[in-house]
């Protein structure tokens, strides 16, 4: 072996190596970002993120007609805290309506996608292709997904 084959196939397995461990790094942000709940979408939200899968408790304030174009949604509000809300949208084509009512105190796993409001949940169900992760509403010990 030359010497230029040799610092070539040492830059390639660096190379390697530095994808590999930046994607766990990335990895460990995203599972950070699932368990860490309200805080997190606050993050999401400053940072403008979409795409992550959340779970968080909060409370209903405002149930919303459900959304019929397309696949069947229900959709509600949910306060995080204080000063941040966001908009809930679970598919009832996929899975069960949940029975809530405002004041209601909920559980949520979901994929967090942000807008001006304070960002929608969605993918708080199964995925019947097993290709995306599930999520799930838990309301009164009982989960929807």
């Amino acid at each position: 072996m030359t010497k230029k084959s040799i610092k070539s196939i040492t830059v390639a397995v660096l190379a390697l190596i530095s994808v590999f461990f930046g994607s766990e790094y990335y990895k460990a942000q995203d599972i950070s970002a699932i368990n860490s709940g309200a805080e997190t979408i606050e993050e999401l939200y400053i940072n403008r993120q979409s795409g992550v899968m959340v779970e968080f408790e909060g409370q209903v304030i405002k149930l919303l007609p459900d959304d019929n174009k397309g696949s069947r949604h229900q959709r509600f509000i949910v306060k995080l805290n204080e000063s941040h809300t966001v908009l809930i949208a679970h598919n009832i084509d996929l899975a069960p309506r949940v029975p809530i009512q405002s004041n209601a105190n909920i559980t949520i796993y979901g994929q967090y996608e942000w807008n001006e409001k304070g960002g929608v949940v969605h993918w708080t169900h199964a995925d019947p292709n097993g290709t995306h992760e599930g999520g799930w509403i838990r309301f009164q010990d009982k989960v929807y997904q």
